[in-house]
């Protein structure tokens, strides 16, 4: 029988797609997880992840099977929230469901948490790492109370506010030449080698690079198109090319990743938005009070250039 522990760290390695960096999310150490994988595999009678030296990749049966593990954690998530609003337990009704796209785990959120634990100390928040589409839909389908999401966005039936504004920067691998440079300019990624995010679920930072490079006529080399944020900075930190990214992504501090201001043709803007949904639990006192806490914190301080 699946175990919800198997499929959560099923789901933790299919993101980060590393042994050593998913346990440590998990707080575990590799062995069990490792276990936890091949229980799920035995469970299954299927192969998830093919092995590597430094890295493991899904397999098609893993990749078929990410979307409904992760629906799945985000059932057993609700079914635990309503559970205890039902129980009518002392600080049950204080549970705010908040989604929130990877980036905003850089600076933003963790900026969020601390604002609450000062001023809100009653609200817990139950967090989800998700896309902007699936953080749309779940707040459609009323299994979230607030979403970070990208822009643009579909925010049809929803509200909205813009809560961070903030340039991209060059992540750069420590030992390439242009680490060196205090700035760079666009056309220094002229035929360099290059990690983009994947049009997919990586599309709103794909299509703001692509019309970069295309207005200016240059033409970078696509040696990685990827969907998470972590997964650039490793294989940046790994020397295997440069990328384009959030300026609060610096706070990561990968090793072997120096980050560097860059001179664009036109301003490159990076947005977070939070958005709710209309009436509902939207409406609710303590939601109220986390959405307007939210609202009214100060936008993140410059980052300088780190590596």
């Amino acid at each position: 029988m699946l175990q919800l522990n198997q499929v959560q760290c099923f789901v933790e390695l299919a993101r980060e797609l590393h042994f050593g960096r998913a346990a440590e999310r998990l707080h575990m150490t590799q062995p069990p997880l490792s276990r936890a994988i091949q229980q799920l595999e035995w469970e299954l009678g299927v192969i998830l992840f093919e092995r590597r030296q430094n890295a493991v990749a899904l397999t098609a049966a893993g990749r078929a099977f990410l979307p409904k593990a992760v629906h799945l954690l985000d059932l057993a998530d609700a079914m635990t929230s309503v559970a205890r609003r039902s129980a009518g337990a002392a600080g049950a009704a204080s549970i705010a469901l908040i989604g929130y796209v990877p980036s905003a785990g850089f600076d933003f959120l963790p900026r969020v948490m601390a604002a609450v634990a000062r001023s809100l100390p009653g609200i817990e928040m139950i967090l989800h790492e998700m896309s902007t589409p699936e953080a749309i839909a779940a707040l459609h389908a009323g299994r979230l109370d607030l979403a970070v999401v990208r822009a643009p966005a579909h925010f049809d039936g929803l509200h909205a506010r813009c809560v961070v504004r903030e340039p991209v920067v060059a992540a750069i691998p420590a030992s390439h030449p242009l680490a060196a440079r205090r700035r760079l300019a666009i056309n220094d990624l002229h035929e360099q080698p290059f990690i983009m995010y994947s049009p997919g679920q990586g599309g709103y930072f794909y299509e703001l690079a692509t019309a970069a490079f295309h207005t200016s006529g240059i033409a970078p080399r696509y040696v990685q198109h990827v969907q998470k944020t972590h997964t650039i900075l490793s294989l940046v930190g790994s020397g295997l090319g440069l990328a384009l990214l959030p300026q609060a992504t610096a706070a990561a501090r990968f090793a072997g990743v120096t980050f560097r201001p860059i001179d664009l043709p036109a301003p490159i803007v990076s947005e977070l938005h939070l958005a709710w949904p209309r009436g509902g639990r939207s409406a609710a006192r303590h939601i109220e009070q986390l959405r307007e806490l939210i609202l009214d914190l100060p936008d993140a301080m410059p980052l300088p250039a780190t590596e």
